[in-house]
């Protein structure tokens, strides 16, 4: 996994988390938001993604 997607992850985890704290979002699109926004933060600090290799993407460059 590429820096620049795990900083996209965390980033969208931390918007995600100032908006259910603020109340803007509520209900169940909260709480599916907050799931999502935690499992792109876990799989951005364990620096793998098992859909990625799932269907064979890397957005880690290549060290050729």
């Amino acid at each position: 996994m590429h820096t620049i997607d795990r900083i996209i992850r965390v980033l969208f985890a931390v918007i995600v988390a100032v908006l259910y704290y603020k109340g803007t979002v509520t209900g169940a699109l909260a709480y599916v938001l907050i799931a999502v926004a935690a499992i792109l933060l876990l799989t951005s600090l364990v620096n793998f993604c098992p859909l990625y290799s799932v269907f064979g993407i890397s957005t880690r460059k290549n060290s050729k």
